[in-house]
């Protein structure tokens, strides 16, 4: 089949020429790269369309739209619209060129079935054309559109319309593909769904990864540099630790890059590694001990999930995290949770699962099997013929 992906995926030269580190997203990047290699592997091609959306600036910036390929030797094609951040005008600019551009693709070589990722704008507009042209859509979730990034409600005249929108194709998608179960009791009942929390590259599939012995006494976090990470609370109890040894290692970027950074000035066991691509970070993660999710707590459980969990536990290093939602038990054997983001709990659970040896406890087996490339290349694929199947049962119906 031929594949549609609309997903907000940002890359190298987009973030080159385009201003991107308020709405960096480098958990979407990687999502949306290993995904749709691995339906290539399974014989698909694949175009990605994204929006391309740049961060508000003051003044009247116009760019242009582009294509590129995703990283690697053999990438997948990218196609950006034109862009105008501008407040009041952005989201519906960016809105309306995805779907013209996703329009123009389709009249170079015809879909046969499209993926959205997340309820967005620019995915809703593609969504419902899809429908009229009678392709299955599959829906790609891993924020609830429904609530805010803490999973409280979010209220005004402007955003019930766009749930409602929301509403409407989730009701009439084909298949939906979620990270939590929580995200998934939104999609209609009889539509195929998969739980697939995390999505993993052959960079995890090396020998090396399952050694413990050589590995630093390194914690690391790896991710967007975000308000709701909890990263200047990390910073603030690792200030406290003194653990003779040890190092905090932060890969990534973001809003707070500059923030953590002045906050760790002077702090000899800190360091900053700066943007890592995939094979880099799980090289990197391979020499860890310790990963570290802080996330800030939701009111909702399940509304979001860090896959970067998933990432640390098949490099085989233990997981410090904030509860997301209930996990499989093998999954969670992995995992010390804490009971919230706050400087002194991250501390104490440090200094336990350091000194008590916890960080031996691991689930590398458990994440390669739910989430390793072959059985993601096995779920998708048997995902995306039922969604295929419904949709052909529907028009015949």
């Amino acid at each position: 089949m031929h594949i549609a992906y609309i997903s907000p995926y940002q890359g190298p030269q987009l973030l080159a020429k385009r201003p991107s580190v308020v709405n960096l997203s480098l958990a979407c990047n990687m999502k949306t790269e290993v995904v749709s290699e691995r339906l290539r592997r399974q014989g698909h091609s694949v175009e990605i369309v994204s929006p391309g959306q740049a961060q508000r600036e003051l003044t009247l910036p116009y760019y242009r739209g582009f294509a590129e390929p995703t990283r690697g030797g053999n990438g997948i094609p990218v196609f950006y619209p034109s862009c105008v951040p501008v407040r009041f005008v952005t989201g519906w600019w960016s809105a309306l060129r995805t779907l013209a551009l996703f329009k123009a693709r389709h009249r170079v070589q015809p879909f046969d079935l499209v993926i959205i990722y997340n309820l967005k704008l620019s995915q809703l507009l593609c969504a419902r054309h899809a429908r009229r042209l009678g392709l299955p859509v599959v829906l790609e979730y891993e924020d609830d559109e429904f609530v805010d990034v803490d999973g409280s409600s979010m209220n005004g005249l402007q955003l019930r319309g766009h749930q409602r929108r929301a509403r409407r194709t989730l009701d009439a998608i084909d298949a939906s593909f979620a990270v939590s179960p929580h995200l998934l009791s939104q999609v209609p009942e009889g539509v195929p769904t998969l739980l697939l929390r995390g999505v993993l590259g052959d960079d995890y599939v090396d020998a090396a990864l399952d050694a413990t012995d050589g590995r630093r006494n390194w914690v690391a976090f790896s991710g967007t540099h975000s308000s709701s990470k909890g990263l200047k609370q990390l910073i603030t109890a690792w200030k406290e630790l003194n653990e003779p040894g040890w190092e905090l290692h932060i890969t990534g970027h973001g809003a707070l890059t500059s923030t953590i950074q002045q906050m760790a000035a002077g702090v000899s066991t800190i360091t900053f590694r700066g943007m890592l691509e995939r094979g880099q970070t799980a090289r990197f993660l391979a020499q860890c001990k310790i990963g570290m999710n802080p996330h800030d707590l939701s009111q909702t459980p399940g509304n979001v999930f860090a896959t970067k969990i998933v990432e640390y536990l098949a490099a085989g290093t233990h997981v410090i995290s904030t509860r997301m939602g209930r996990l499989e038990p093998e999954i969670e054997e992995g995992i010390t949770y804490i009971e919230d983001n706050a400087p002194e709990t991250i501390l104490k659970s440090l200094r336990g699962v350091i000194s008590q040896g916890v960080h031996r406890r691991l689930a590398r087996s458990a994440a390669m099997d739910l989430y390793g490339p072959s059985a993601v290349s096995e779920k998708l694929q048997t995902l995306l013929q039922q969604a295929v199947a419904r949709k052909q049962k529907i028009c015949l119906s």
